[in-house]
Protein backbone atom coordinates (compact mmCIF):
# COMPACT_ATOMS: atom_id res chain seq x y z
CA UNK A 1 0.00 0.00 0.00
CA UNK A 2 1.48 3.35 -1.08
CA UNK A 3 1.95 5.99 1.58
CA UNK A 4 -0.25 9.05 1.13
CA UNK A 5 1.59 12.24 0.17
CA UNK A 6 2.04 14.54 3.17
CA UNK A 7 2.80 18.14 2.17
CA UNK A 8 5.56 20.12 3.83
CA UNK A 9 4.33 23.63 4.74
CA UNK A 10 6.37 26.59 5.91
CA UNK A 11 4.36 29.14 7.87
CA UNK A 12 5.49 32.73 8.33
CA UNK A 13 3.42 33.91 11.30
CA UNK A 14 3.14 37.44 12.66
CA UNK A 15 4.38 37.62 16.26
CA UNK A 16 1.46 39.69 17.54
CA UNK A 17 -1.51 37.91 16.03
CA UNK A 18 -1.19 34.72 14.01
CA UNK A 19 1.68 33.21 16.02
CA UNK A 20 -0.38 33.79 19.16
CA UNK A 21 -3.38 32.24 17.35
CA UNK A 22 -1.28 29.17 16.56
CA UNK A 23 -0.18 29.03 20.19
CA UNK A 24 -3.83 29.24 21.29
CA UNK A 25 -4.70 26.34 18.97
CA UNK A 26 -1.95 24.30 20.60
CA UNK A 27 -2.75 25.17 24.21
CA UNK A 28 -6.46 24.59 23.53
CA UNK A 29 -5.56 21.19 22.07
CA UNK A 30 -7.35 21.94 18.82
CA UNK A 31 -6.48 19.23 16.31
CA UNK A 32 -4.79 20.18 13.05
CA UNK A 33 -2.26 18.42 10.80
CA UNK A 34 1.39 18.56 11.93
CA UNK A 35 2.56 19.48 8.41
CA UNK A 36 3.40 23.11 9.19
CA UNK A 37 6.75 24.40 10.39
CA UNK A 38 6.21 27.86 11.86
CA UNK A 39 8.60 30.77 11.60
CA UNK A 40 7.74 33.72 13.82
CA UNK A 41 8.27 37.11 12.22
CA UNK A 42 7.59 40.43 13.92
CA UNK A 43 5.18 41.44 11.14
CA UNK A 44 3.78 39.74 8.06
CA UNK A 45 5.04 42.83 6.22
CA UNK A 46 8.56 41.55 6.91
CA UNK A 47 8.00 38.47 4.74
CA UNK A 48 9.81 39.18 1.50
CA UNK A 49 8.75 37.27 -1.61
CA UNK A 50 12.31 35.96 -1.80
CA UNK A 51 11.69 34.10 1.48
CA UNK A 52 8.61 32.43 -0.02
CA UNK A 53 10.40 31.47 -3.24
CA UNK A 54 13.38 30.16 -1.27
CA UNK A 55 11.08 28.00 0.88
CA UNK A 56 9.48 26.52 -2.25
CA UNK A 57 12.88 26.01 -3.85
CA UNK A 58 14.19 24.17 -0.80
CA UNK A 59 11.34 21.69 -0.64
CA UNK A 60 8.23 23.28 0.81
CA UNK A 61 5.08 22.15 -0.98
CA UNK A 62 3.27 25.23 0.26
CA UNK A 63 3.84 28.47 2.15
CA UNK A 64 1.35 30.06 4.53
CA UNK A 65 1.77 33.70 5.48
CA UNK A 66 -0.51 34.88 8.28
CA UNK A 67 -0.85 38.30 9.81
CA UNK A 68 -3.08 40.64 11.77
CA UNK A 69 -6.52 41.60 10.50
CA UNK A 70 -6.80 44.88 8.54
CA UNK A 71 -6.55 47.82 10.91
CA UNK A 72 -4.94 45.74 13.67
CA UNK A 73 -1.32 45.64 12.47
CA UNK A 74 1.09 46.64 15.23
CA UNK A 75 3.21 48.26 12.53
CA UNK A 76 0.24 50.09 10.96
CA UNK A 77 0.30 48.81 7.38
CA UNK A 78 2.48 45.70 7.19
CA UNK A 79 -0.46 43.39 6.57
CA UNK A 80 -1.74 45.58 3.70
CA UNK A 81 1.69 45.50 2.06
CA UNK A 82 1.84 41.73 2.48
CA UNK A 83 -1.58 41.28 0.92
CA UNK A 84 -0.53 43.23 -2.19
CA UNK A 85 2.87 41.52 -2.33
CA UNK A 86 1.37 38.01 -2.15
CA UNK A 87 -1.20 38.79 -4.85
CA UNK A 88 1.66 39.80 -7.17
CA UNK A 89 3.71 36.74 -6.18
CA UNK A 90 0.80 34.41 -6.94
CA UNK A 91 0.39 36.02 -10.37
CA UNK A 92 4.14 35.57 -10.99
CA UNK A 93 4.01 31.91 -9.91
CA UNK A 94 1.11 31.29 -12.29
CA UNK A 95 3.08 32.85 -15.14
CA UNK A 96 5.99 30.53 -14.29
CA UNK A 97 3.77 27.43 -14.36
CA UNK A 98 3.60 26.90 -10.59
CA UNK A 99 0.19 26.62 -8.97
CA UNK A 100 -0.55 29.92 -7.17
CA UNK A 101 -2.52 27.91 -4.60
CA UNK A 102 0.82 26.79 -3.12
CA UNK A 103 1.03 30.19 -1.43
CA UNK A 104 -1.69 31.34 0.93
CA UNK A 105 -2.15 34.56 2.90
CA UNK A 106 -4.59 34.74 5.81
CA UNK A 107 -5.60 37.19 8.51
CA UNK A 108 -5.56 35.33 11.84
CA UNK A 109 -5.82 37.14 15.19
CA UNK A 110 -4.44 36.02 18.53
CA UNK A 111 -7.91 34.85 19.60
CA UNK A 112 -8.50 32.73 16.50
CA UNK A 113 -6.89 29.41 17.38
CA UNK A 114 -9.78 27.56 15.77
CA UNK A 115 -9.34 29.55 12.55
CA UNK A 116 -5.61 28.77 12.51
CA UNK A 117 -6.35 25.05 12.78
CA UNK A 118 -9.01 25.30 10.06
CA UNK A 119 -6.70 27.19 7.68
CA UNK A 120 -3.86 24.67 8.16
CA UNK A 121 -6.25 21.74 7.64
CA UNK A 122 -7.72 23.28 4.47
CA UNK A 123 -4.26 24.12 3.13
CA UNK A 124 -2.96 20.59 3.75
CA UNK A 125 -5.98 19.11 1.93
CA UNK A 126 -5.53 21.52 -0.97
CA UNK A 127 -1.82 20.68 -1.27
CA UNK A 128 -2.54 16.94 -1.16
CA UNK A 129 -4.69 17.44 -4.28
CA UNK A 130 -1.88 19.39 -5.99
CA UNK A 131 0.80 16.86 -5.06
CA UNK A 132 4.48 17.52 -4.41
CA UNK A 133 5.92 20.87 -5.43
CA UNK A 134 7.32 20.83 -8.98
CA UNK A 135 10.08 23.35 -8.20
CA UNK A 136 12.08 21.64 -5.48
CA UNK A 137 15.78 22.02 -6.22
CA UNK A 138 18.18 19.49 -4.72
CA UNK A 139 20.87 21.21 -2.68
Amino acid sequence: MAKEFEPNIIGFLCNWCSYAGADLAGTSRIKYPPNIKSIRVMCSGRVDTVFVLEALKKGADGVLIAGCHPGDCHYQSGNYKTNRRIKLLKKFLGEMGVEPARVRFEYISASEGQKFAQVVTEFVNELKKLGPSPIKVEV
